[in-house]
């Protein structure tokens, strides 16, 4: 049973290892949604993520014993961070399974820290049986990265802060895959203030939770698809599904496309970088049926290689048709080129490439086809562009496979 002395006891572990993460108000977001936005930065935190709050804490309550065994576990790589740092300042060995596809910056960041890292599986449940694996055969003590109640205690620490910063706090909108964050936070929440809503927000691609609580027992997903791979679990807790289904009041599930545009969000009003698992919230702020309330937004975490950064503005750009492509069939004869240009500038567009294709006919007296990206401020600016080329006598036509990432 998680107590109020046990959360009180993983602040008193954790004050002097972790930053505190102030609430920042976000005037775009509350004006965007009627309510009083603000966001708890855990991108900014030690290692980039929550996830050292419930490693450090849970590392802490071992016995000499079990860290002398050294330790093992499974992570996307958040967990892994925390894992390797309190492993580190612990003077113990860890060992880390990591998914194939976690992200280079969280591989890395993880051997920076002294860990010995395994790389295995597609997915976090593929690496987790390879780490239990690995613990029973080498007897190393595995640090679960949600499964465990002590590990969601040092995440609900993140609560003691939000009420600090804003006592009467109506909503807090939490990530949510295998449970341990929402599990911390939700109990923690309920315990100071009963009244207090705790939504958990997970991507519908990887929707694990949400079927859980609607079955009343954990399911395991057959196939699991997002780009939050922070989030993406098969199978959530059993130990802490419990207490899921007594203090959360509720899910939110995200599609992907909604957190491409709220990476941009974050990106050009708060100058922050949110890795996708980190986003759900900002993204599930357009599905609350409220308005005038104090809503906490926890962003998880903020480990994002600069490829994934580059993809996401690019998609995000097209999303919101700043950045399209268009294609437009030409007389083959000098000066059309020009023309269309004069054409996109005088309705001040910019144009990012061009590609003339003459063999486009094997007559080419029949026409060469122009295919144009360009930067606009919206669909309405697109759709202007488009109406201007047509009135012009050429109709052009817009490319939705966008010719923008060749």
């Amino acid at each position: 049973m998680l107590t109020l002395k046990e959360f009180k006891e993983a602040r008193s572990v954790l004050s002097g290892v972790i930053r505190t993460t102030n609430l920042v108000y976000s005037d775009a977001f509350s004006r965007a949604t009627g309510n009083h936005v603000y966001i708890k930065p855990e991108n900014m935190q030690v290692t980039g993520a929550y996830k050292i709050r419930g490693a450090y804490y849970k590392i802490s309550t071992l016995t000499e014993e079990e860290k002398a065994r050294g330790l093992v576990t499974a992570s996307a790589g958040n967990h892994a961070q925390g894992v390797a740092y309190a492993a580190q300042a612990a003077g113990v060995e860890a060992t880390i399974v990591m998914p194939t596809t976690t992200p280079l910056v969280k591989v890395n960041n993880t051997k920076d820290l002294g860990a010995q890292v395994i790389l295995h599986g597609e997915t976090f449940d593929d690496a987790a049986e390879l780490a239990a694996q690995l613990a029973q055969e080498r007897g190393l003590t595995y640090v679960h990265p949600f499964n465990d109640p002590a590990v969601a205690t040092g995440q609900g620490t993140i609560s003691y802060e939000i009420f600090q910063d804003l006592p009467d706090v109506d909503i807090i909108l939490v990530p949510i895959g295998g449970g341990g964050l929402a599990t911390g936070v939700s109990t923690l929440a309920k315990l100071l203030n009963p009244n207090v809503m705790v939504i958990g927000v997970e991507p519908a691609g990887a929707a694990s939770m949400k079927a859980s609580l609607e079955a009343g027992h954990v399911v395991t997903m057959e196939h699991i698809e997002t780009i939050a791979d922070g989030v993406a679990v098969k199978t959530p807790g059993d130990q802490i599904f419990p207490y899921l289904q007594k203090n959360l009041d509720g899910i939110l599930t995200i599609d992907d496309n909604e957190l491409v545009d709220a990476f941009l969000d974050m990106m050009e009003k708060h100058k922050m970088i949110v890795e996708n698992a980190g986003l759900l919230p900002i993204a599930a702020l357009n599905h609350l049926d409220v308005k005038g309330k104090n809503v906490v937004t926890v962003l998880s975490g903020g480990n994002m290689d600069v490829i994934t950064v580059a993809s996401l503005v690019q998609h995000g750009l097209i999303n919101r048709g700043r950045v399209f492509t268009f294609s437009v069939q030409l007389p083959d004869r000098p000066g059309e080129l020009l023309r269309v240009a004069s054409i996109v500038a005088q309705a001040n567009g910019n144009i990012i490439k061009l590609e003339h294709n003459q063999f486009v006919n094997i007559n080419r007296q029949s026409g060469v086809e122009l295919r144009v990206t360009l930067e606009a401020f919206g669909h309405s600016h697109k759709r202007a562009i488009l109406e201007a080329m047509q009135k012009e006598g050429y109709p052009a036509r817009e490319c939705h496979t966008n010719d923008f990432y060749t």
